[in-house]
């Protein structure tokens, strides 16, 4: 009998200022393209998603900046931390994009790399960039939902 790969997801790195930088419009999931040791090293949950980003070339989808850290135990061949990668999706989830970032100001960002199954994925978000005075907005919104909260749980809480 053939060996089940675990169901459930196992988290390496996430993107938590994109949320913050960005306005995300929709998120797409992407195979990720690795060599061996770096999936060792991912499985090591190594991994750094600050500064990539994700861009239509041609009819493939390349990770630019994804930062994998050299596994330590290689002995096979010198691996670039920082190459490009390809992703892997539907091409036409990718002929979906490229009709989408047509003509518009919007980003592929990378929110979370992660393990499902087995296979390294990428969660991609489609973004437009926020400026000064929206970051400045969500941190307001944020904050008084947080205050109305704690105001709320104390009323029921006596």
């Amino acid at each position: 009998m053939a060996k089940t790969k675990p169901e459930g997801r196992k988290l390496i790195a996430s993107n938590r200022k994109a949320s913050f930088h960005y306005e995300i419009l929709e998120e797409y999931e992407a195979g990720l393209s690795l060599k061996g040791p770096e999936v060792k090293s991912l499985r090591g949950g190594q991994a750094s998603l600050e500064g990539s980003f994700a861009r239509v070339e041609g009819a493939e989808l390349q990770l630019y900046n994804l930062y994998i850290p050299p596994y330590r135990h290689n002995t096979v061949e010198e691996i670039e931390p920082r190459r490009t990668r390809k992703l892997l999706l539907n091409r036409r989830e990718i002929n979906r994009l490229m009709g989408r970032m047509q003509g518009q100001s919007l980003a592929l960002v990378p929110m979370e790399l992660y393990f499902k199954r087995g296979w390294a994925k990428v969660r991609l978000a489609l973004a437009r960039g926020r400026r000064g005075p929206d970051k400045r907005e969500k941190l307001r919104r944020e904050d008084a939902s947080r205050e109305m909260e704690r105001s709320f749980k104390n009323k029921f809480k006596a």
